[in-house]
């Protein structure tokens, strides 16, 4: 009988165990989902400078050493309200250090960033985010789990008004999934409701909940990184007029891609990485797409205007 009980007893234990570990408060996914989204793991070291400019002043300066790759990326550009800049070079050219070190995804061993003028500290992406910098990442940051409206707010989700809100923690998402709607509007994106699951989306729909993300909070500058790589033509062709619809919206994109007829198609300059350093900055009116891949490759030396940044 002892035997028996100590059985029972310990089944008891195991199940109540079990539901505990299996039941996780749907706060706590949401949690640990934007934790896992804002993660990123990098090694090396790399000196970054340059100058992102929005509107007619400087909105984004930075002189920096941060933990990224062993190259001295040099963009030194500036992008200009209602414009995209394009920024091409081949793979570990420091491309994606300057974007990780700006958006707030590594920290810098030295340096500064300037915001308007002014010494910021990102000590994480929200930090950056928080100063109207938002970047759309090759992955998207999206949790297919959650909903379309839960995944344009994971991060800044909105609690209902009073107790409800303050105490017990409640989000209010009516009020989320309307301005949510309204957002997708905006941008023209077709999407029949806010309430599916992102998982029940297609590849460029995806692609449009994360630019919509971005469109709706990026008060500064937007960065886009290889925004069309994962997509089929039509879903590309949808992403580069939602960078043309948010360009339209006045605000200033920088875009990091591969895709020479998608960079020629949208950007208004173009930015030439090599070797981290930058070859140039040239003008698709007055260069062919095969001229700028020549410069690129340092198969052609750009002119003293284009190697100054324009």
């Amino acid at each position: 009988m002892k035997r028996l009980a100590a059985l029972l007893l310990w089944v008891v234990v195991f199940a109540g165990c079990s539901k505990k570990t299996s039941e996780r408060p749907a706060a706590e996914t949401r949690r640990l989902a934007t934790a896992a989204v804002e993660r990123r793991e990098v090694t090396g070291t790399v000196e970054v400078e340059g100058t992102v400019v929005g509107r007619t002043e400087a909105v984004l300066s930075s002189r920096l050493a941060a933990p990224v790759a062993e190259v001295r990326a040099v963009p030194g550009q500036s992008v200009r309200e209602g414009e995209v800049l394009a920024v091409i070079g081949d793979n570990g050219a420091g491309k994606s250090s300057l974007i990780k070190a700006l958006a707030g995804a590594v920290i810098p061993d030295s340096g500064e960033i300037l915001m308007n003028g002014t010494p910021v500290s990102f000590k994480n992406t929200r930090d950056a985010r928080a100063a109207g910098i938002e970047t759309v990442y090759q992955d998207l940051a999206v949790v297919p789990a959650l909903d379309i409206a839960s995944n344009l707010y994971l991060g800044r989700e909105v609690r209902r008004k009073g107790i409800a809100g303050s105490l017990f923690r409640r989000l209010d998402m009516p009020r989320m999934r309307q301005e949510a709607s309204q957002h997708l509007a905006d941008l023209k994106i077709g999407i029949k409701s806010v309430n599916q699951a992102v998982e029940t989306l297609s590849g460029g729909q995806r692609q449009g909940v994360a630019v919509a993300r971005a469109a709706a909070f990026g008060r500064g500058v937007i960065i886009m990184d290889e925004p069309t790589a994962a997509l089929g033509v039509r879903e590309s062709g949808q992403v580069i007029d939602l960078i043309k619809s948010i360009r339209d919206r006045g605000i200033p994109v920088v875009l990091i891609s591969h895709d020479m007829p998608h960079v020629f198609e949208v950007a208004d300059r173009i930015h030439i990485h090599r070797l981290g350093q930058r070859a140039g900055v040239v003008d698709p009116k007055k260069r062919s797409m095969s001229e700028v891949v020549a410069l690129m490759t340092g198969a052609e030396e750009p002119t003293d205007e284009e190697r100054a940044g324009l």
